[in-house]
């Protein structure tokens, strides 16, 4: 059964891993969503089933952007927003442009890109990323104020979701990742090592989200080896 994939977030880390993933079966149909249209288009030139388009969740038009590039798309199986902005910090030293755009990136360019999705959707899962930062209750670093309380409430917006639209087909639910080797990790803990490649990460997610709705809703997911 053909599969209609949005990973966004795609160019680079996890979000890359992931479309490459996906697109290995030819039944599934990936649309890779970033800011380095460039970059995407380089990096899946071999994969057939995979289409690129520019996007900035920064922006203030995320909406329209992505109804613009879901009017193409017959429907929308599976949503994954893996894009994220990571600033290290402390709290005296953050600007009103850190917040902001940490929020917009986090938070509201996904509740943008949901709401446009919404038509394409029937029988969907969306699958929100955060972090172990975002998690209640799990260990929290300096420096790293506007980013996990943005993750936080990328979690708190999925069980509002869950809720709202529990009479539907649409499931969502929210992975809050640990430490894997990305070029994220390396701003908000220089020199250190993870105990997980981007690749191995990515391995969960894609099985998550290719099966996961099928037993669960709404629910908050620490995947993590390690703190951070």
């Amino acid at each position: 059964m053909t599969k209609s994939i949005v990973v966004v977030g795609a160019s680079r880390g996890i979000g890359k891993a992931i479309v490459e993933l996906l697109a290995s079966d030819p039944h599934n149909k990936v649309v890779a969503l970033g800011r380095n249209l460039e970059k995407m288009e380089r990096n899946f030139a071999s994969f057939a089933n995979v289409s690129c388009a520019a996007l900035d969740l920064e922006s203030d038009h995320v909406r329209e952007r992505c109804t613009e590039i879901f009017g193409n798309l017959t429907g929308i199986n599976i949503l994954i927003n893996n894009a994220g902005l990571l600033v290290n910090k402390p709290l005296d030293q953050l600007t009103h442009h850190d917040l902001t755009t940490s929020y917009q990136v986090n938070v509201i360019g996904v509740m943008e890109t949901i709401q446009a999705a919404l038509p394409k959707m029937h029988e969907a899962h969306v699958v929100n990323i955060s972090s172990m930062g975002g998690f209640q209750g799990s260990m929290k670093f300096p420096g790293l104020a506007a980013y996990s309380t943005s993750k936080a409430a990328l979690c708190s917006f999925t069980e509002l979701f869950a809720e709202e639209y529990k009479e539907t087909t649409i499931k969502m639910n929210c992975l809050c990742l640990g430490a894997a080797q990305t070029e994220m990790l390396e701003t908000a803990f220089p020199g250190y090592i993870a105990p997980m490649s981007a690749k191995k990460m990515a391995e969960y997610i894609t099985d998550f989200a290719l099966n996961a709705h099928q037993w669960m809703n709404g629910k908050i997911i620490p995947v993590s080896l390690s703190t951070p």
